[in-house]
């Protein structure tokens, strides 16, 4: 007999299988040309299991939102700690790297939320993520301003640099796909080398 814990556990197991693979669907067809028949063949699940879960692909595209919202969120806050600028920015980047070339889908991931924002699609995607991004942004702005201050980023203005270094991360995850060799283990000091003025042992 399962208990609830068993089946609570079953559901969060199937919630995330769904989700990977609306994240592959979406970013592979785009949301406006994906459908939950897809989205069920991808996951091979029946499409009664998927909308036991989700009401619409809208719904499920909501939840994927919120899950960005919340990283972003966590992100924004361990950038505005009181750590040195280099360390943090560093680990940021190191971490961003990991996870695409891992293969979990984060690539896919950035993919889907950058299409969202491009089209506009569902309908108030743009500006959602605006609100989402937009704590994460100024944080690492503000953590560039620090890292000129202390002498060990390159100069210039601090929101173009890192209006700059979100694009460099928004192409090699668009990239990944085709160039892995793009998230290797010296990627971290390649991208670096936009912000750091210098390297320190």
């Amino acid at each position: 007999m399962r208990t609830a814990a068993h089946n609570e556990a079953l559901r969060d197991a199937t919630r995330e299988t769904i989700e990977t693979a609306a994240v592959r669907v979406f970013a592979r067809r785009g949301f406006a040309a994906s459908s939950i028949r897809h989205i069920a063949e991808e996951a091979h699940l029946s499409t009664g299991s998927i909308y036991r879960h989700y009401a619409s692909k809208e719904a499920l595209f909501d939840e994927l939102l919120d899950q960005a919202t919340t990283g972003q969120r966590e992100a924004a806050h361990a950038l505005a700690s009181d750590a040195d600028p280099h360390q943090l920015v560093r680990e940021f980047t190191r971490s961003f790297l990991s996870d695409l070339r891992r293969g979990s889908g984060e690539a896919e991931f950035f993919l889907v939320m950058n299409q969202g924002f491009l089209t506009d699609t569902p309908a108030g995607t743009r500006e959602r993520l605006h609100t989402t991004q937009r704590p994460l942004w100024h944080a690492f702005s503000a953590l560039v301003r620090r890292g000129q201050e202390a002498g060990d980023f390159a100069g210039g203005d601090p929101d173009q640099l890192t209006t700059l270094y979100f694009a460099t991360l928004s192409g090699v995850a668009g990239m990944h796909s085709t160039m892995p060799a793009a998230t290797d283990d010296t990627a971290v000091d390649i991208v670096l080398r936009l912000l750091i003025r210098k390297e320190r042992a």
